[in-house]
């Protein structure tokens, strides 16, 4: 037993520094293809051409493969919380590689994320034993999950259509509450492959069963939707705050979603469930602490002109006097613009 939870802890490890390692390779290989085009924030794909973000990919699917196999090896209350690891490494690594200097206000964010999160996972009950893909299906498609669902999608159709093109340049919550809504649907899927993938290998045919193929069609469809969006955050705001609230957001609808999924928290002891909350409210002070800190970064400006938000506009008059105006106001003396100084709050 020890041997099996040791392997599951080492792969944990494993896991955490190749995903936390992937955000910073990623996002280099973002900063160069947004040199010499359109940035993923603004809706560009060149990175899909810029093969340091083909690397920083291939190390997230390794880490993400370790992680898959070290629930295979340890329990989740043991392998989930190491995952905040890959926060720490990102953090690390944003400082050396990227010169992205994270606050020490965002160090105690980065803490009580972490803390939170762990309460959590220490005090979620453990899995129940599965034996088909059809008794997954069963628990997909009971109203309360069906109505979870719903609202996932819901929320994250408001995000993308009216969220995203207003506000995903200045809130980092937009992006990332995308990843994370879509990301427990994703959890649920996978989780339902990796049960097919075992019993399948344990002698029963589980691709037999079309439950089988619509769980991975859905995995498929929302993990791309993740990436699109990863990718957006991590082009945009600082990775040592993308991390941690991706990390902290991510975990939260996980364990919700599993909870009404699979009933977790039946018979649940009312000691567990008040734990559980206060470390849900941990990690969203954590969550509130970081975002409070974050340094905006300065885009980059291909055209003089290009409109950034909020901004302010210097010009001189004919007479040699300042004026200054905001882009709301609509009005526009006869002048000569000598000056465009952009701020953001």
């Amino acid at each position: 037993m020890y041997s099996s939870n040791l392997k599951g802890f080492i792969l944990a490890m494993v896991s955490s520094a190749f995903i936390g390692s992937s955000f910073i390779i990623k996002k280099k290989g973002l900063r160069k293809a947004g040199v010499n085009g359109p940035r993923a924030s603004s809706g560009g794909y060149g990175y899909l051409l810029e093969p340091l973000w083909w690397v920083g990919m291939l190390t997230m699917i390794i880490g993400e493969i370790s992680n898959f196999v070290a629930y295979i090896y340890a329990p989740a209350v043991l392998v989930t919380p190491l995952g905040a690891l890959s926060i720490i490494v990102s953090a690390v690594l944003a400082h050396f590689m990227l010169k992205e200097k994270l606050q020490k206000m965002g160090m105690l964010g980065c803490l009580l994320c972490i803390v939170g999160s762990t309460i959590i996972v220490l005090h979620a009950p453990e899995e129940r034993s599965i034996s088909s893909v059809e008794e997954i299906w069963e628990f997909a498609t009971q109203p309360a999950f069906l109505l979870y669902t719903a609202s996932a999608i819901a929320t994250a159709l408001v995000l993308i259509l009216y969220c995203a093109p207003r506000y995903g340049q200045t809130n980092i919550i937009v992006y990332i509450g995308i990843c994370s809504v879509i990301g427990s649907l994703t959890v649920m899927s996978i989780k339902a492959i990796g049960i097919a993938i075992k019993l399948t290998l344990e002698g029963t045919n589980q691709a037999k069963y079309f439950q089988t193929w619509i769980f991975a069609m859905i995995a498929i469809t929302c993990i791309i939707i993740q990436l699109n969006y990863l990718n957006m955050a991590l082009d945009t705001f600082n990775t040592a705050i993308v991390s941690p609230i991706y990390y902290a957001l991510f975990t939260s609808f996980t364990i919700l979603a599993s909870a009404i999924m699979f009933k977790d928290y039946s018979g649940q002891s009312a000691s567990s469930i008040a734990s559980e909350l206060c470390g849900f409210i941990t990690v969203l002070s954590g969550t509130a602490v970081l975002h409070s800190t974050r340094d905006p970064e300065t885009p980059l400006i291909t055209d003089l002109y290009t409109p950034l938000s909020p901004k302010v506009s210097w010009y001189i008059q004919g007479n040699g006097e300042l004026w200054k105006q905001k882009d709301e106001d609509e009005s526009s003396p006869s002048f000569i613009t000598i000056l465009r100084q952009d701020y953001f709050k």
